[in-house]
């Protein structure tokens, strides 16, 4: 059953995809001088976007428990106006923020949210340092996405208010991103069918965008489930059947299928349930794949190989299988005119200017963890990125789904630090210092500003979905990796995050009482090896 957000149906009438709205036309230089000012309100409220970058890395939150990062993110959208809905696709975190000011473009804002188990650092401190030792922490910097859309859409708001501006805002969350668990549910269920545009933003180590196919994969997550049944291990074995023993043999033939498959492919395991002790047969056990390709038809002939393999291991073994998806993502595919529109502001606006305590961080964490180069932060702006000719595998985002939906780019800002591994604790050192602050600064210009250009040029807008429509989808057409009938595993993390919370809580940000998260925590900015 499709669910479709209500919020759409405010008052005003919002016209087809590619449609043309009635916009009062403004001259190139308005236009000009409005992005200007509201690249300066941005400016002006950067400690907003500072104590909500520091609130969000204080709560460090898994994916499908962003409990306190939601109420915290909604809450402020509702005091300046923004109209919520929660628990949309049946995910208790997630949520669309609209505010509409009237009959204009639907512009969709999105950002992740969730964090990476064990990755528990302090900000700032150039070394190993968890605040709680074993607990998840922002070694990726999804703290800093939404509090940057935030920032950029209030000071789009403020303009849109004062000059008639009509158009919609949509803000939404990218819930368990790590999981690749939410995204591909939104689209099935129909929350992006009346969105005319997508800026999605992920934290980076320097102000980029791309258009075209790009590097990377999309995959498929799956869990496949094996009963047996229990018996003595040592007084009646031969009464067990194991299903340790089907997990353990589908396991073994995969990896031994490792050797045949094409090197733009990935596939990765975890063990997810492996019997209780070792003096009981274990009547139930499991293992979880990510199944990574360059192209939908390579993952999904990777999933059929899977479950052959996983419906011969159970036949091996007299046990039974079932099996679910948990997650998909579809190969991305980004946007050429909003990403070019995007990148003349990326050249106006400009790196941020790093200061001696950001670099001596920066090249001390690269020295840390062994980098490849010790350069510290950028210094000089990328080129636009081009469709990727020779593909290139490696990550996954679930972002790819929405970019098939409707026309798609991600922006990323320089919030992290070059060179590091990802996934890591040392990608949270940066992430609640001046660093993360001045590069979310500078991606909620380049966003806001780039709102404006389509809001104020309905060209763009229909040059857009023209790409979309003509170049995009000419020999690839989106095919949903889930069916109606898949439910997102919002179970997942939940008992890690219990373990946690607790000891967590005691180190929130209490943003009426420090200026900053690194003067609540007593750390001198930067704190280097002794």
């Amino acid at each position: 059953m499709k669910q479709k957000t209500t919020l759409f149906t405010i008052a005003c009438c919002l016209l087809t995809l590619n449609g043309i709205y009635s916009q009062k036309k403004k001259s190139n230089k308005q236009i000009e001088n409005l992005k200007s000012e509201v690249a300066a309100i941005v400016e002006d409220n950067k400690k907003q976007s500072q104590v909500m970058v520091d609130k969000i890395f204080s709560f460090s939150e898994l994916g499908f428990q962003e409990i306190e990062s939601s109420k915290y993110l909604t809450g402020i959208l509702k005091e300046n106006g923004f109209e919520i809905e929660n628990s949309i696709s049946g995910i208790p975190t997630a949520w669309f923020a609209t505010w509409s000011n009237g009959e204009g473009p639907v512009i969709a804002l999105g950002s992740d949210v969730d964090c990476i188990p064990k990755a528990s650092q302090y900000p700032g401190v150039a070394y190993h340092k968890p605040i709680v030792d074993g607990a998840p922490g922002h070694g990726e910097g999804h703290n800093s996405g939404i509090p940057m859309n935030i920032s950029s859409a209030l000071a789009v708001k403020q303009i849109m208010e004062r000059e008639n501006i009509g158009g919609t805002l949509v803000i939404w969350p990218g819930i368990a991103e790590e999981l690749v668990a939410a995204k591909a549910w939104y689209v099935r269920d129909g929350l992006f069918d009346d969105i005319d545009m997508c800026i999605f933003t992920h934290v980076g180590n320097n102000l980029g965008v791309s258009y075209g196919p790009t590097r990377g994969t999309g995959l498929i997550s799956v869990e496949y489930a094996f009963e047996g049944e229990a018996a003595h291990s040592a007084g009646s074995p031969w009464r067990g059947k194991s299903a340790l023993d089907a997990a353990e043999l589908m396991n073994i033939g995969w990896n031994y299928k490792r050797e045949h498959l094409h090197p733009l492919k990935r596939s990765h395991s975890i063990f997810t349930d492996s019997g209780d002790q070792p003096n009981v047969v274990p009547s139930k056990a499991a293992i979880w794949f990510y199944f990574r390709d360059i192209k939908y038809e390579g993952i999904m002939e990777m999933y059929a190989l899977a479950n052959d393999m996983a419906k011969g291991a159970a036949l091996m073994t007299g046990t039974t299988m079932t099996s679910k998806v948990l997650g998909t993502a579809w190969p991305r595919h980004y946007n050429k005119v909003i990403a070019e529109t995007m990148y003349s502001n990326i050249k106006e606006v400009g790196l941020p200017k790093w200061s001696d305590a950001d670099q001596i961080l920066a090249k001390a964490v690269q020295t840390e963890v062994n980098s490849e180069k010790i350069e510290g932060l950028p210094l000089k702006l990328d080129t636009i990125g081009l469709p990727v000719i020779d593909p290139i595998s490696g990550g996954s985002d679930d972002i790819g789904d929405i970019s098939w939906k409707v026309p798609t780019v991600t922006l990323r800002y320089p919030s992290n630090i070059p060179g590091l591994q990802g996934h890591h604790w040392s990608n949270a050192i940066a992430m609640a210092t001046p660093i993360a602050h001045k590069g979310v600064v500078a991606g909620a210009k380049v966003e806001a500003m780039t709102i404006l250009d389509f809001l104020l040029k309905p060209d763009l807008l229909k040059g857009a979905w023209s790409y979309f429509n003509n170049e995009q989808q000419k020999e690839t057409k989106y095919q949903p990796m889930i069916s109606e009938s898949d439910m997102p595993p919002i179970y997942l993390n939940k008992d890690k995050q219990d373990q946690f919370r607790p000891a967590l809580e005691k180190y929130y940000y209490d943003e009426t009482k420090y200026d900053t998260y690194l003067e609540q925590l007593g750390i001198e900015y930067p704190t280097l090896k002794k």
